[in-house]
């Protein structure tokens, strides 16, 4: 059955390819529904394996999410999502688990439904269950939006206080995120209140509204945005500490390898040297040249270390730009933590061998019964394994710093040693 669905037959005429293609969309809402049976059941043997063993009820479980992302090849922060979405399925929402395993619901849609029954007591979160997806036929053809909205619908008419405390709760998770985007461009999101949004957003569309200098309404409102925070015209650089990391031979423009930018990774070159070039040429710009050395085989930066038991600010900073994102393999997130990889208790070291850059999330499941990592160095690589109690093992290299690689070319002339350096490109 299963060679019949996976190959693809060049001479299949158009009918048969687009049933190939419904049956394979069926077979990935199926193996959702079975991936989800089989974390709920690994999530209850963790629980009664750990407290046969003693561990305390508000310990259990502890750095099971994260595992399950790694699994799935998934961020460790999207762990608890996909946890307690099969939980919430395979307990408490059976009839939404049987439209997903026979296709009628795709992985996403039944998310949202599961992510709007969140709020409600389990009794209500069934009788929602059971109104929505009792007749799966009814959900044939619906979309995003609908299955999100019907869900909405029937929460609040379930439980109207439960949505309303989770609205007045859902201010708490306010916040600023940066994440880049094409042609050296950046996503800057801000989550804040209705009120507040639909403020900030008509501030900004009545500034469009009266500008007549050639610009689109959208570069208007962005331009805007950015001098009502930061205090300067657009067309101006900002006082602040960029972190822009670049090999000396591109700044010098012999090559152009991509440089990297702290928060939101490569640029081109010539970009790099453009920003470099309007800070030094501000005055009101300080703009600081700090040389970093790295290994002349991996490319990543020499070792430091530190007798402190926390990192101090250069080691940590020392981190940040050789890590550059999350350690964690499939992470992408911001370095929030610098720690041990062995924990001080343990004997670890605070030295950059044993120093790893991890987002929150992260460096508290590695702190769990049963997590180990372990680093090494070799030839200048710095690489972590990370082991789960499960005995899964996953490695992750940090990065090389920015520019063309080096070559070294040792040579005995006339009894003395000669070391010549020899860059190339990494074409």
């Amino acid at each position: 059955m299963f060679e019949c669905l996976f190959d693809v037959d060049p001479g299949a005429g158009e009918a048969a390819l687009r049933d190939q293609v419904e049956q394979l969309e069926r077979l990935k809402s199926a193996t959702a529904a079975a991936q989800a049976r089989v974390t709920a059941l690994w999530a209850a043997k963790r629980r009664a394996a750990e407290e046969a063993a003693g561990v305390p009820a508000r310990k259990r479980g502890m750095g099971l999410a994260s595992e399950v992302a790694l699994a799935r090849h998934d961020a460790p922060s999207c762990g608890n999502r996909h946890l307690g979405f099969a939980q919430a399925l395979v307990h408490e929402m059976p009839h939404t688990l049987a439209a997903l395993e026979s296709g009628v619901l795709s992985e996403w849609r039944a998310t949202l439904i599961v992510k709007q029954s969140a709020c409600l007591s389990v009794e209500h979160r069934r009788a929602l269950d059971a109104e929505l997806c009792a007749e799966v036929t009814e959900l044939a053809g619906w979309g995003n939006d609908r299955v999100e909205a019907e869900a909405k619908r029937i929460a609040a008419r379930l439980d109207a206080a439960a949505v309303v405390a989770r609205s007045a709760k859902a201010a708490a998770d306010r916040g600023v995120w940066i994440r880049p985007a094409p042609d050296t461009m950046t996503y800057v999101t801000v989550l804040l209140p209705v009120q507040q949004g639909v403020a900030v957003f008509a501030v900004l569309k009545r500034e469009a509204d009266v500008s007549c200098d050639g610009r689109s309404r959208g570069q208007v409102m962005a331009d805007t945005a950015y001098q009502r925070l930061t205090g300067r015209p657009a067309e101006q650089p900002v006082p602040v500490a960029l972190n822009l990391v670049m090999a000396d031979t591109t700044l010098a423009g012999d090559d152009h390898e991509p440089a990297w930018l702290a928060g939101f990774g490569p640029i081109p070159a010539g970009f790099a040297r453009r920003l470099t070039g309007d800070a030094v040429a501000d005055k009101a710009v300080k703009a600081t040249l700090r040389r970093l050395y790295r290994h002349p085989k991996s490319g990543q930066l020499v070792a430091m270390e530190s007798r402190a038991r926390i990192f101090p600010k250069a080691l940590a900073a020392f981190l940040r730009l050789r890590d550059q994102r999350c350690r964690t393999p499939f992470c992408d997130a911001p370095i929030r933590h610098c720690d041990h990889a062995t924990p001080d208790r343990a004997g670890g070291p605070t030295s950059a061998l044993n120093g790893l850059g991890d987002c929150e999330a992260c460096n508290y499941a590695k702190e769990a019964p049963g997590w180990t990592v372990t680093t090494t160095d070799t030839d200048g690589a710095h690489t972590a394994e990370y082991r789960t109690p499960t005995g899964a093992v996953y490695h992750s290299t940090a990065p090389p710093l920015p520019g063309p690689p080096i070559r070294r070319r040792v040579s005995l002339i006339e009894g003395r040693l000669s070391i010549d350096l020899v860059t190339f490109d990494a074409a």
